[in-house]
């Protein structure tokens, strides 16, 4: 059993109300609509644990869940559940699944939209995400692939395409954006799209997780079974996936992370897994990859390519978190030095080192990297008798001469010892160089002195998120505008009324709202259909369920996608 989740302070701040109260009785009616048309056919292809785990995680295909019930419901299974903000930076989005936390994103989405939108939903989030977490061994894969798609360094290039994509989806999804506002964003996302022209590894990590977690498929290429959330939660695709006109290729590493995706798109091919132990292996086989696994002058690279908050950790273990700027390197290519820039931080075991916060190190941050002449053991490793003989010493002006050709000339006034090891030594009146150029200068103030001959690891992010990140400004719920219903919205809720109370009026307000229906809303097919499953059920006035069909004949004229939905709807009058 699992316990209830806490989440960590700097995730608090991506986390508001959901406000359940928001949601009109046409949102339920989307939801169900959707919710009824995949249970019906998801029951008997997708993997074995989605309609337990419907159940199991607080989802009813009645009403749009409540994200506190949901909460409650995983804990069992060592999950929680969190209401978001519609899109989160991907390294919050794995930060969230890597402490067992399911981000949420509770906007529904619009009933033109009801196929699918490229905007998180909560029937994509809530529906597609939480059933197959019941699942021991995905529930496994996903926190892992939380842990390490957190770590997984972006370029810059990617970062200003990701708000890009969040801006154009939005105004998509919003229904109140002017055209020129949509060309203009769509026009961004192209121009931010083309700019990116390297394959970073939060590019593959995040195909690893679109062709598994959100379109992935189980079991053999004849016969897959669906668990991807992206397949479980869209009417369409779910339903497309399993037919001829979808690929299915034997899921492989390098062939996943060599095929990009479009989230615009149906996919044309899906990857399947012969089981959730083959993921588990993968993304730990690709973990070896990493810069946080392989550090060094390669790790350090992606860090300044990505120009965002990085941690890098040096062999003594100690982390400097910040936006890392420049490298110096040698003839070799190998980096000596290294100069961050903006709020930084040191610490220890991810564990922020006192006096060494982001107030202290808020221009920046400079140290050196290799062996120093003459070393008899690693410097982290020197006591206070071993590093007079050394000719360091509290108060005494010291020379220390670094293998690469950086020297560093100060008087030592604090020697930082965490858990026994040397991490930092602070130094007064200091001069830092490397061949012709001055690195730091004594009227800069204090040179905190970066212990640790190599970069063993090197990670997208803060070591200590929850100091580094605590005057992040939190994500504002906005105030609920509280409204009248519209009448088209009364008749949704009266109808939804009668499916959960049978009352003895049903005649006569079904003739009602079929009356206003046929004189005021005559392309609506979905209360059609509602009204349809009602009349059916109770065997009531044949002559209008006649009359309903016409009318929905006549509405299948008005878009592309209309014949299908309407005919799948009334498929299920009758179940």
């Amino acid at each position: 059993m699992g316990e209830a989740r806490k989440i960590p302070r700097h995730l608090q701040k991506y986390v508001v109300d959901q406000q359940y109260v928001k949601y009109t009785p046409i949102d339920h009616a989307v939801w169900r609509y959707v919710m009824r048309q995949n249970h019906n056919y998801l029951k008997d292809t997708a993997h074995q644990a989605y309609v337990g785990g419907l159940k199991s995680s607080g989802i009813s295909v009645e009403k749009i869940p409540n994200v506190t019930d949901m909460n409650k419901a995983l804990e069992p299974f060592g999950w929680g559940a969190a209401n978001i903000d519609g899109f989160i930076p991907g390294v919050i989005f794995f930060d969230f699944q890597a402490h067992g936390i399911l981000p949420i994103a509770s906007d529904i989405r619009k009933l033109e939209n009801i196929q699918y939108t490229p905007a998180p939903d909560i029937i994509h989030e809530a529906a597609g995400h939480a059933p197959i977490l019941c699942e021991e061994k995905f529930s496994e894969y996903v926190k892992l692939f939380g842990q390490i798609g957190s770590k997984a360094l972006a370029t810059s290039e990617e970062h200003e395409l990701f708000e890009a994509v969040r801006t154009y989806s939005n105004l998509l999804e919003s229904g109140n954006a002017s055209k020129a506002e949509i060309e203009a964003a769509k026009a961004n996302f192209e121009e931010k799209q083309t700019a990116v022209t390297e394959l970073s590894e939060a590019e593959q990590i995040s195909r690893l997780y679109w062709w598994t977690v959100e379109y992935g498929l189980i079991g053999s290429v004849d016969h897959p079974q669906i668990y991807g959330a992206g397949l479980l939660s869209s009417v369409s695709e779910g339903r497309n996936s399993l037919t001829a006109s979808v690929k299915k290729i034997p899921f492989d590493l390098q062939s996943v992370i060599a095929t990009g995706f479009d989230i615009t798109k149906p996919q044309p091919q899906l990857f399947v897994c012969d089981s959730f132990e083959q993921l588990i292996d993968a993304v730990n086989e690709f973990t070896k990859t990493m810069a946080f696994t392989v550090g060094g002058t390669q790790g350090l690279d992606k860090a300044l390519r990505s120009n965002h908050t990085a941690t890098i950790q040096y062999s003594s273990g100690l982390q400097l978190t910040g936006t890392l700027r420049r490298i110096i390197k040698d003839e070799k290519g190998e980096a000596i030095y290294i100069q961050t820039e903006g709020p930084s931080a040191l610490a220890f075991e991810n564990t922020e080192l006192s006096g060494h916060g982001k107030s202290t190190h808020q221009d920046g941050f400079g140290a050196p990297i290799g062996r120093i002449v003459n070393r008899i053991k690693p410097f982290e490793e020197l006591n206070d008798d071993e590093l007079k003989e050394f000719g360091i010493e509290v108060g005494k002006e010291s020379t220390l001469d670094f293998e690469s050709g950086v020297k560093v000339i100060g008087t030592p006034v604090q020697l930082n010892r965490t858990k026994g090891t040397l991490l930092v030594i602070s130094f007064k009146d200091c001069t830092v160089s490397f061949a012709d150029q001055t690195l730091f200068q004594p009227d800069w103030g204090t040179y905190d002195l970066a212990i640790g001959e190599s970069i063993t690891s090197v990670f997208a992010g803060a070591a200590d998120s929850e100091q580094f990140y605590a005057d992040l400004e939190e994500v504002e719920t906005n105030p609920l505008v509280k409204r009248e219903l519209s009448l088209l919205e009364q008749m949704y809720g009266n109808v939804r009324n009668f499916r959960e109370n049978t009352d003895s009026d049903m005649e006569a307000v079904l003739s009602e709202v079929i009356e206003k229906l046929t004189t005021q809303f005559k392309d609506d097919w979905l209360l059609r259909i509602e009204v349809m499953e009602l009349l059916v059920k109770h065997n009531l006035l044949p002559d209008k369920q006649i009359l309903l069909k016409k009318q929905l004949e006549d509405i299948k004229l008005l878009h592309d996608e209309y014949p299908v939905l309407i005919e799948r709807g009334l498929m299920l009058t009758n179940a």
